[in-house]
């Protein structure tokens, strides 16, 4: 067996974008048949591509690699003779029991190579534009779906798919994990549609929560799997206060990231508006009764829009209005 057939093996998955683990042996106390330094690449599908040790250590490092696989972290094993193949997770370390008769101790270290997570992004509008040009910069691939797109608008992205047909998408885009759809207005209805189609781990929709709801309904009448419609996320992004597009992609890529490190993607959480103050003032009772308090409402509160599409307008301050003094139903 080659021991450097890792090497290889690993070039060739990258080029695939096919995820693996890079294992290698950090110590081992004889009689053991790996070496310290010896190393392999491990597929999901259980292939072992190098040399790590003899066949009562590969379970606990097959077992280990698909975990490491879902969640995208590393982790360090030992494995040991014991009469139990329990595992104990001390902190720093998993520790295997193995019941072989080799006997012998291996510490190894598992390190998950993933392939670089797509994000699709459906519009043509600056929040659009603007997304898929940071997203690249957090390690994401990007895909790009607008009616009519041209590649050289989109230099920053990986694929540009110039339809949001649903059938196109579908034909083209066969696995993205994470959509943004950032149509702000142009064909909302049939970008939300081709976003449904990829099946995608989170779906996010820049608009306000009164679109959003209208939107979801639309879906729903037209057919719509109701679960699929639910997982729409919207308003978009997390609550930073954004204005400008920019700003915008940058809090709507926050709640991606998030997403990808092991998150529940959430709608944006947009602090509450105060409420006006209350003024009390004082009547007059008719013939000098006593008096009573009257409370004074202030205009009701324009409902909070989506801090993350606009910005909110500043609220004028009420000038004081002045009240013509009445006479009392006594003459006074």
């Amino acid at each position: 067996m080659n021991r450097h057939e890792w090497i290889t093996q690993a070039a060739r998955l990258q080029k695939a974008e096919q995820p693996f683990a890079l294992v290698t042996v950090l110590s081992a106390q004889a009689p053991t048949s790996g070496k310290a330094g010896d190393k392999a690449v491990v597929t999901p599908e259980g292939q072992i591509h190098g040399w790590i040790g003899g066949g009562c250590a590969q379970p606990a490092v097959l077992k280990t690699v698909r975990r490491a696989l879902l969640d995208g972290l590393p982790r360090k094993i030992r494995i040991s003779p014991s009469d139990e193949s329990a595992e104990r997770d001390l902190g720093d370390v998993l520790e295997f029991g193995m019941a072989c008769h080799s006997g012998g101790t291996l510490e190894l270290f598992i390190d998950p190579v993933m392939p670089a997570a797509t994000l699709t992004v459906l519009g043509d509008s600056p929040v659009a534009r603007a997304l898929v040009s940071l997203a690249p910069r957090v390690g994401l691939r990007v895909a790009v779906v607008a009616q009519g797109a041209v590649a050289a608008d989109f230099p920053d992205a990986d694929t540009v798919l110039a339809s949001d047909e649903v059938s196109a998408v579908r034909a083209q885009l066969t696995s993205t994990p994470y959509v943004v759809v950032a149509t702000q207005g142009r064909r909302d209805l049939q970008g939300l549609k081709a976003a449904l189609a990829l099946q995608p781990q989170g779906l996010w929709f820049v608009s306000s929560a009164k679109k959003a709801s209208v939107l979801r309904s639309s879906l729903l009448a037209s057919g719509e799997n109701p679960d699929d419609v639910a997982r729409i996320v919207a308003p978009a992004g997390e609550f930073i206060g954004a204005q400008t597009p920019e700003e915008i992609a940058l809090s709507v890529l926050t709640s991606v990231v998030a997403a990808r490190r092991g998150r529940e993607p959430q709608a944006a959480s947009v602090p509450a508006t105060p409420a006006a103050p209350v003024v009390a003032q004082a009547a007059r009772s008719c013939c000098a009764g006593a008096a009573k308090s009257v409370d004074v409402q202030a205009a009701a509160q324009p409902q909070s829009s989506v801090a993350l599409v606009a910005a909110v307008e500043p609220i004028a301050a009420l000038a004081p209005v002045a009240v013509p003094a009445k006479s009392s139903c006594c003459g006074g």
